[in-house]
């Protein structure tokens, strides 16, 4: 299955899971578990934010095909307990160890373990769910979903970090546990539902689409003066704070375009971005026949979430059906690198690697917090992690997760020490 891009479907070389072996066993599977013997164990790692409320969203409407081992939040203690007791999951943990007192009191009398911490966090991951959301945003979502990858578990992956401060390493372990692989942002999710990997040598480019984000017909000198407020109203699909900033940057489709490199195992050179306003089609991939495939859709997470939660089946979504006739129009257009110097920034970062895309990682998650705090400007975001990348990059490529644990230290240290010479 791209699944574990060390397997197929039918059991293949990494990079050969896709359309042509997607009859083999692993479509034989129920829709219960995957195995066709119950109701497929869940567990979602960061189920108070977007990505983890829309997966139980979709849970909510079939309760029966699934059962809910363990959910996971940062903070929120109060929906998280909710959402604990709604799903009956055995486990709740929330990051915050000075938060487990108000978990452990919220769950009082229901039989839900309560734990906290960031070892709480990683024990949640090695829980007997046979499909996991990883949906922690930031690097603290890579040890956990690393815990879920080493038990061998169908990870539905939604955090970008994982690929791009430690692409080489996740994608090794995916191959050695035998784990399976499915991504959930929109832009990978739909090329890998149209990437045939059978024939990946006639695959001429993939190509990711951009919304453009909010700013995307601004000039330079207009954006210099975007509010948070701005930053986080994103024109197409609803976000956290962070993911929306770093759409308003075009960061977020660099990231993206880290991702693309390490799912579907494709030069930099193979990978375009183009900016689509209308988020009807969510990526595409082009073939040396001059076939382009793409998959379309509403601006909606749960078509995506559904694809992974019921895969290798379908299942239904309660998204607003596409009506092209009402769209009427599809634009597309070159993403504007004097703008948005962010796709340019993380073109140079995976062509350069080593240590660079971990280090762009970490320097853009503390200056998008800066900018969310309002102690730097919108356009130093990209600025201040282009400094840092240039302060650090030499440092050599990471082996192991504590080398990748450590230059992200390093990274944060440096570009936390930009942000408070430029809020100076």
């Amino acid at each position: 299955m791209v699944g574990n891009l060390g397997k197929g479907p039918g059991g293949g070389d990494a990079g050969q899971a896709g359309a042509a072996d997607r009859g083999g066993p692993a479509a034989e599977r129920g829709p219960g578990d995957g195995r066709g013997d119950g109701p497929r164990s869940i567990t979602v790692l960061g189920s108070t934010g977007s990505i983890g409320t829309n997966t139980l969203d979709l849970i909510a409407r079939d309760p029966e095909r699934y059962r809910v081992e363990a959910l996971t939040a940062n903070a929120n203690v109060a929906l998280l307990a909710e959402q604990a007791r709604q799903f009956r999951a055995r486990l709740a943990v929330v990051g915050d160890p000075a938060r487990y007192t108000a978990l452990k009191e919220a769950l009082a009398g229901t039989g839900i373990e309560a734990a906290a911490g960031p070892d709480a966090l990683k024990e949640a991951a090695t829980r007997p769910a046979e499909w996991v959301m990883a949906a922690i945003v930031g690097a603290a979502g890579l040890e956990p979903t690393l815990e879920a990858v080493r038990r061998g578990a169908t990870v539905a992956l939604a955090n970008k970090e994982c690929l791009v401060c430690a692409g080489d390493l996740f994608m090794r372990e995916v191959a050695t546990h035998g784990a399976t692989l499915l991504p959930v942002d929109s832009e990978h999710n739909a090329i890998f539902q149209v990437f045939d990997f059978g024939q990946k040598a006639r695959v001429d480019k993939i190509i990711l689409t951009a919304s453009g984000g909010p700013f995307r017909t601004w000039d330079r000198a207009a954006m210099g003066g975007v509010t948070p407020e701005q930053a986080v109203a994103h024109p197409n699909w609803s976000m956290g704070a962070k993911i929306s900033v770093d759409s308003a940057t075009m960061m977020n489709k660099g990231l993206e375009y880290i991702e693309a490199h390490h799912i579907f195992a494709m030069p930099p050179e193979q990978i375009e971005i183009l900016v689509h306003p209308q988020s009807v089609i969510h990526s595409m991939v082009a073939y040396v026949d001059g076939s382009v495939l793409a998959q379309l859709g509403t601006p909606d997470m749960r078509t995506p979430i559904a694809f992974t939660l019921g895969w290798p089946d379908r299942v239904p979504a309660p998204v607003a059906r596409l009506d092209l006739g009402a769209v009427g129009t599809l634009q597309f257009e070159t993403p504007d690198e004097a703008r948005f110097p962010a796709v340019r920034l993380v073109r140079e970062v995976l062509r350069s690697g080593g240590a660079a895309p971990t280090i762009l990682n970490a320097a853009n998650e503390v200056a998008v917090a800066a900018f969310l705090d309002r102690r730097i400007g919108f356009l130093d975001i990209a600025a201040l992690v282009d400094r840092t990348v240039s302060r650090l990059q030499q440092r050599p490529a990471p082996t192991c997760l504590d080398d990748v644990l450590d230059i992200d230290r390093a990274a944060r240290a440096a570009c936390a020490d930009l942000v408070a010479a430029a809020a100076a």
